[in-house]
């Protein structure tokens, strides 16, 4: 069990964000346990195909050794991110890690499992080696990650959105007793049901809080001492991350509106950008687009803005029309 202690100006610093650096990092882990992450057998057999050349197999390799299965991540690997991130700006933190937190932060993973040869090497020669890592992970992200990151990325905002509203409505004890069954609010704390056992004090900076793909267990956190606190937790809804989704066959309500505005309508139970509705429709993007802006003009939709991207999700009057379509 863990207990991270809040002060007012913790509870204040608590940010939402997503981090494309973890998404690369923690992938490692459903790559070398497939059934443990049967969701993501679509995206693990093309990452597999990837790997099998011998020139990013090669690049990629200390990546690989520091994400064996049951490792702890380093947590220099897996920086705080800030909103709207880009993955250039995280590779750029992790190779100004100094040495002396690179050396402590391998030394934090070994009472799980001792380092791998790469391990011990960056452990001898951190200002030498970080450079070489840094590659491993942009090759990784730009191979395996990049490809599919509009679909993961779309996941990852509505979950942020979706917890955003969570945190201005009901305020971090809401947005902690929900964020997973293994935390509990206890009004100046944060109790963690983790094998972890850390007692952390946030000293006043905050908290980021991202959600993870990859993350699917557990909340996992940066706790040590010259890591800005950061937790990742299982993203929702990550079992649609792979779908390809049809309008349901007969459905009553295309009758009224139309296919494609009820295709829309039924994907809209969650805040979704324009970009992922393309993608589960089939429609374009532009399509989509006068579809959402005809739902919007009639109440049927509502759209927020969370950085750059717009979403949108369905107002209580297309909940009552889906439930009557649905038979409810």
């Amino acid at each position: 069990m863990s207990e991270l202690r809040f002060s007012l100006a913790d509870v204040a610093g608590v940010r939402l964000a997503v981090s494309p650096a973890n998404e690369t990092v923690m992938s490692m882990w459903a790559l070398a346990d497939p059934v443990r992450y049967a969701v993501h057998l679509p995206w693990i057999d093309r990452a597999r195909v990837t790997l099998r050349s011998p020139e990013v197999a090669s690049r990629v390799r200390p990546l690989l050794e520091l994400t064996q299965r049951g490792c702890w991540l380093p947590d220099f690997l897996t920086p705080a991110a800030r909103p709207n991130v880009e993955m250039a700006e995280q590779l750029d933190q992790i190779a100004a890690t100094p040495p002396d937190v690179v050396v402590q932060d391998l030394l934090a993973t070994t009472p799980r499992r001792p380092l791998s040869p790469f391990g011990r090497a960056l452990l001898t020669d951190p200002r030498g080696l970080l450079p070489e890592l840094v590659d491993a992970v942009r090759v990784w992200y730009d191979e395996a990650i990049a490809p599919a990151w509009p679909r993961m990325r779309a996941l990852l905002d509505a979950d942020v959105a979706y917890r955003a509203a969570q945190l201005a409505e009901g305020g971090a004890g809401r947005l902690f007793e929900q964020l997973h069954p293994s935390l509990r609010w206890l009004g100046d704390r944060v109790v963690s049901d983790d094998p972890f056992e850390r007692d952390f004090d946030l000293r006043g900076r905050g908290l980021a809080l991202n959600p993870g793909v990859f993350t699917n267990r557990r909340v996992l956190w940066n706790l040590l001492e010259d890591s800005l606190p950061a937790g990742a937790y299982p993203v929702r809804a990550v079992g649609t991350l792979w779908e390809a989704t049809a309008p349901p066959p007969g459905d009553p309500l295309a009758r009224v509106i139309g296919p494609g505005r009820a295709a829309l309508l039924h994907l809209l139970d969650a805040a979704t950008t324009t970009t992922d509705l393309a993608r589960l429709t089939g429609m374009s993007a532009g399509n989509v687009s006068q579809h959402l802006a005809a739902l919007h003009a009639a109440g049927l939709v509502h759209r927020s803005r969370q950085g750059r991207h717009v979403f949108y999700r369905n107002t209580e009057a297309a909940t009552v029309l889906l439930r009557a379509s649905r038979g409810g």
